[in-house]
């Protein structure tokens, strides 16, 4: 197929990015306050609150740090200030965003207070908001796009329309040098052997199986009460005609296509390392979390199939829904990017659909704001592990 041009904004690291956003990044929630007044005082800026942050250990704050230092690194973001309670923690978060070449500052409240804290962030997000402001977009290939996938308020719709056209435009655009990447652990219930058997080597086969079974033994069997029936498949899951985990499992896997295999299993919010390709990421199924995660991945743009009609947008991604439903873009329809109801109508072929997206997607990297980002959704939540001490 003949690659479709994009304009986007080429970081020093040399990724592509389709956003230009200047960020305040806390580092804890008790931080949060600050970012948000310096995010008031200088337009052009946007903060990221969330609720962790605070004696969290091991492998939880191992995820924390790799979600806050992935977000700030993702090329849709052009600069960073972060903001934390101290500075040992501040200064590693900086660091680690530094090594991707980006500008970045960092800021503590520790015997500097809120105000002072605020005003000297404020006037370095000024200095990142023109420097930002001055960045030009430039002719890539779409076959630089990260883009990633996952689907939420699936119904039997879904599996039938919207995800094989995330599926087709897998299929065409990753043997171009795109990088994919899926997820939603819990979710490939019932059909994990499917799973396993689309890996492009027995060590991908295996990784996964492993990742899988672990979360099913540490996760969902330590957990549960008897069933996951009130969680998985959901209420509106259920409402859609969608009966069990296993009948939303073989749906969610419609999204990789016909013919891609992934090739590596990355943990949560790691980017990866083995070049373009398919990846699987070990993610929970639950939607701002998952494409928080991915977003700290370095994905750039999220492909998002909806039956029932999930709201879910990024702060600094932008999310794409793709729905095949005619109730939902009936009742829904400001939430919705691409229609494929045409499928189940019998009015177009996955190949067009597929199409369909694919030029949404080119849309959507050269500046036009999805639905959910039209609409203000910025849902950015971090997934933690575990209690923290």
């Amino acid at each position: 197929m003949s690659l479709p041009s994009i304009f986007a904004y080429r970081r020093d690291n040399g990724r592509v990015g389709v956003r230009n956003h200047v960020v305040i990044l806390p580092v804890d929630d008790i931080s949060n306050t600050a970012c948000e007044a310096v995010a008031n005082n200088i337009k052009g800026t946007l903060a990221l609150p969330h609720a962790y942050g605070r004696l969290q250990f091991g492998e939880d704050l191992e995820l924390h740090f790799r979600t806050l230092i992935g977000t700030g690194c993702n090329p849709n973001v052009a600069a960073v200030v972060v903001i934390g309670i101290e500075p040992g923690w501040t200064k590693r978060i900086v660091d680690g965003i530094a090594a991707s070449g980006k500008p970045v500052e960092g800021f503590w409240i520790e015997q500097n207070g809120d105000i002072a804290t605020i005003a000297a962030a404020s006037q370095q997000a000024k200095k990142f908001v023109h420097y930002a402001s001055e960045l030009q977009r430039e002719e890539c290939s779409i076959s630089e796009l990260w883009i990633s996938t996952k689907c939420g308020e699936s119904d039997t719709t879904t599996g039938l329309a919207s995800c094989p056209t995330v599926g087709n435009l897998y299929d065409k655009l990753l043997p171009h040098g795109i990088y994919g990447c899926f997820g939603e652990t819990s979710e490939l219930t019932g059909a994990e052997h499917l799973c396993r058997a689309r890996a492009a080597n027995d060590t991908a086969a295996e990784k996964f199986m492993q990742t899988f079974q672990a979360y099913q033994d540490d996760v969902i069997e330590a957990h549960k009460t008897s069933d996951l029936s009130d969680s998985q498949p959901t209420k509106g899951n259920i409402e859609g005609g969608l009966t069990t985990i296993e009948e939303k499992a073989l749906g969610n896997l419609e999204k990789i296509g016909k013919q891609s295999r992934y090739i590596d299993v990355l943990k949560p919010a790691e980017a990866p390392a083995q070049g373009a390709g398919l990846y699987f990421m070990d993610t929970s199924s639950a939607a701002a979390e998952c494409v928080t995660l991915m977003a700290a991945g370095g994905y750039v743009v999220h492909t998002f199939p909806t039956g029932q009609g999930n709201v879910v947008g990024n702060p600094i991604v932008p999310v794409v829904k793709i729905s095949g439903n005619p109730r939902t873009l009936r009742t829904m329809p400001e939430h919705i990017d691409v229609d494929v109801c045409g499928i189940l109508k019998h009015e177009i072929n996955l190949d067009t659909a597929g199409d369909l997206l694919i030029d949404m997607v080119r849309r959507t990297a050269n500046g036009r704001l999805t639905a959910a980002e039209a609409l203000g959704h910025r849902e950015f939540v971090m997934t933690k592990l575990y209690r923290s001490a």
